[in-house]
């Protein structure tokens, strides 16, 4: 909900307009002075002040000169009358968005006003489109296996609430997917998904997409650059990798998390911020806070609803659904023979669904009508593992002589028993003891 700052010193009529643009569905709050309004802004997030020329205290046009030495972001509106059109042609030129002559109808207060904010959202939008490399064009989670379908359970409970939500699983089981249809889910869809990759930029970059920086904040700071966490407000932030994070940026996160509030680099006003934060990791956090690499505060702020992203081992039987997505959103029109398929489902993935879309979108490329075994290219270290379709025991799998044999199928009879350990261990014929220590060893070791 935007937030309007209405400075008039007339009580009854500021209260007037406060009840009106209410109406509207704005978010308002009524100061009769300037230095009211000056001590507002500095501890305030607020997007349009209406200033009123003649104040008790300070000259309108002197304040519109002191509010935007604070904050030249807000967009300022001078209400003025009739005889002081020339004071309000002054503070256009200092930088106000617009002027409104007393006395005035509400609704044509009420269009500026909606004109302004559109101005802005058009602008932030405009600054993530130039920022953003890849964009998905759909957020539909495919799958019938028993694990997709829990997650995504867990994630239509937890997307309407404003709740944070960490996403746990390895790379390329579709976390930022998962966030993108949190958000689209939620009642914050009107406004920005904002991602961000925390392993993915330098550390002393990173603090700079995260919060912004002023002008002369560093050297090469020549403008006033906008944060993620301010271009997500009002919507969702999505912090991908987070456990990459340092120690410093990780208390940062947290204060905004807490507070609800930062700091631009190189800036002392405080910049509220109203912005529903997921985060993912494809680390244990847990193990991470143990060896005193990640906070274990922020770690019980992040995981308020934890989700676990399957991995594709545990959801095999979507192999085929995920293939018919995969040459639908390529456009192709490719069958996939029999044998094609069975080695597609055979393949222990270690790179999860994107390496599964890369493989197929290879095949496309290499292939006629139909594809073949020949025109499925795995990598040559794949002829060491098995083939999961002929091991039905632990023992089996351990005669291998590879540690990725034993935890895909651990991995597949879990997801066949829909998590039952019990009947895990029998169909394994090994102990429920002997099962719990597999599990544990091969989650360290990031292959389950």
């Amino acid at each position: 909900m935007p937030d309007i700052l209405i400075i008039e010193d007339k009580k009854s009529f500021g209260e007037m307009l406060k009840g009106n643009l209410e109406d509207a569905g704005l978010s308002v709050h009524v100061v009769h002075r300037g230095r009211e309004a000056i001590k507002y802004i500095t501890r305030e997030q607020t997007d349009i002040v209406l200033i009123d020329l003649r104040l008790p205290d300070i000259d309108g046009v002197d304040l519109l000169k002191e509010l935007r030495a604070i904050n030249t972001d807000i967009a300022y509106i001078i209400m003025t009358a009739y005889g002081s059109i020339e004071r309000a042609v002054e503070a256009m030129r200092l930088g106000a968005h617009d002027f409104i002559t007393k006395p005035f109808d509400v609704e044509q207060l009420i269009q500026v006003i909606q004109r302004i904010l559109h101005r802005k959202r058009c602008l932030f939008e405009n600054i993530l489109l130039k920022e953003e490399t890849t964009r998905l064009h759909g957020y539909e989670i495919v799958g019938r296996s028993a694990a997709i379908k829990k997650a995504a359970e867990l994630l239509k409970k937890a997307a309407p609430t404003d709740a944070t939500v960490l996403l746990l699983g390895e790379s390329g089981t579709g976390k930022e997917l998962f966030a993108r249809a949190c958000h689209t889910l939620s009642t914050r869809i009107d406004y920005s998904f904002v991602p961000i990759n925390c392993a993915a930029i330098p550390r002393e970059l990173l603090e700079n997409e995260l919060f912004g920086s002023e002008r002369g904040a560093f050297t090469g700071a020549a403008t006033r650059k906008l944060g993620k966490f301010e271009l997500a407000n009002k919507g969702t932030i999505f912090l991908d990798e987070i456990g990459d994070l340092d120690l410093d940026l990780q208390a940062k996160i947290l204060r905004v998390l807490q507070e609800k509030a930062f700091e631009r680099l190189g800036g002392t006003v405080s910049i509220n911020v109203d912005v529903r934060v997921i985060a993912a990791s494809n680390k244990d956090l847990l193990d991470l806070v143990k060896q005193r690499m990640f906070r274990e505060d922020l770690y019980y702020r992040l995981s308020v609803f934890p989700i676990r992203v399957p991995s594709l081992r545990e959801r095999i039987d979507d192999i085929p659904l995920l293939i018919e997505h995969t040459l639908k959103r390529l456009g192709a029109d490719n069958q996939v023979s029999d044998k094609a398929l069975e080695k597609l489902v055979n393949y222990f993935w270690p790179g999860n669904i994107r390496e599964l879309e890369n493989t197929i979108e290879r095949a496309v490329i290499l292939a006629d009508a139909t594809i073949r075994p020949e025109h499925v290219l795995l990598p040559q270290h794949q002829n060491a593992l098995f083939t999961l379709g002929s091991v039905k025991t632990l023992k089996q799998a351990a005669a291998q002589g590879k540690e990725v044999a034993e935890a895909a199928l651990i991995s597949r009879i879990l997801a066949d028993t829909n998590g039952n350990k019990s009947e895990a261990a029998r169909r394994l014929e090994v102990s429920y003891k002997t099962l719990l220590t597999r599990i544990t060893e091969y989650k360290k070791k990031n292959l389950l």
